[in-house]
């Protein structure tokens, strides 16, 4: 079977400068290959392929052999197959009669990860295994970097991805061969109900509880952005300030991942068939706000009704628990 593992990376802080050029100079080739595309049709009624802007990638590297050139070409190659990705899937929603929503330009802080299709093509995984206390992952361009490995990895290394998350940066490994674990029968069988003031309730009446995580953080996060809104646009206090509210956000989503996870362990660990809700809830945490002329007067207890669905977090329980079984 295939799975993902996802490391935390410790670099120097001129590699986190290269990482950071690497991602924006990748986030460059997706915008240009982009406007290539939208410019070809609109003017001349050609539509260009993959195939096309892969082979000008030699002709683009040679002539910014200090910006774009010194990236793997293989994770160039990639990113021009994320953008063929994105036409593919725009096109079956217009077959299918959904909203189309056509591919966009990616802006500062909207493309966060590249990939390295193939481990030893620009990138090689436990790059110096010399190194018995530590681990690392080497990129082109970059360099050896230090990964906190906290658990072994199973399988084959396929591809290998960076990804920014705030100041942080990760490298994920999707590895092929990984054997599959079965855990013992439990000889037993669960409904779940999915709530609020417990996070999940087993048919047979035990709750889990629900730790409110982003209620727990309300306080701080109330500091931040009021601190936030106080800020010059576009000045560096500003984008610190930016930086500490996604921060408290992404610790809440990493404790929120982590309840979901361990309950899920729980249930996976009793129980041989799970049985959940198929919720909504994109439909459940909908504004109650109505329209101007017909405005609703329930918009505050259901804007705190929404808040706490969305801090428990229902949909990671199951999706935890389909991962793990």
């Amino acid at each position: 079977m295939r799975r993902s593992f996802k490391f935390l990376l410790r670099p120097t802080s001129k590699q986190a400068a290269s990482l950071a050029a690497c991602l924006e100079d990748h986030r460059q080739l997706y915008n240009a290959a982009l406007e290539h595309r939208r410019t070809a049709y609109s003017k001349a009624g050609v539509s260009v392929r993959y195939g096309d802007q892969s082979a000008d990638l030699k002709h683009i590297r040679a002539d910014d052999a200090g910006g774009q050139g010194r990236w793997s070409f293989s994770s160039q190659q990639a990113t021009l197959r994320r953008l063929d990705k994105a036409f593919a899937a725009f096109f079956l929603r217009v077959k299918a009669g959904r909203t189309p929503g056509f591919p966009r330009f990616k802006g500062r802080g909207w493309f966060d990860t590249v990939e390295w299709p193939k481990d030893g093509d620009g990138c090689r995984w436990d790059s110096q295994p010399e190194h018995l206390a530590a681990t690392f992952v080497r990129l082109q361009g970059i360099g050896h970097v230090r990964v906190h490995q906290h658990r072994p990895v199973q399988g084959r290394v396929k591809t290998i991805s960076i990804k920014r998350e705030g100041t942080r940066w990760y490298v994920i490994l999707s590895c092929d061969g990984v054997p599959a674990e079965s855990l013992p029968a439990a000889g037993a069988a669960v409904g779940l109900d999915m709530g609020v003031a417990s996070l999940v309730t087993t048919s047979d009446g035990e709750p889990l509880a629900n730790p409110r995580h982003l209620a727990a953080s309300a306080g701080r996060l109330a500091t931040a952005q009021r601190a936030l809104a106080r800020k010059k646009r576009r000045s560096k206090r500003r984008r610190k300030a930016v930086a500490r509210v996604a921060a408290l956000h992404a610790k809440v989503r990493r404790q929120r991942l982590d309840t979901a996870h361990k309950a899920a362990l729980t249930l996976v660990r009793g129980y041989d068939v799970i049985v959940h809700e198929d919720l909504q809830i994109a439909n459940m945490t909908r504004s109650a706000s109505g329209t101007i002329g017909q405005p609703r007067r329930t918009v505050a207890a259901k804007s705190g009704l929404n808040r706490s669905i969305l801090d428990a977090g229902w949909g990671g329980v199951p999706a935890c628990a389909r991962a793990q079984g």
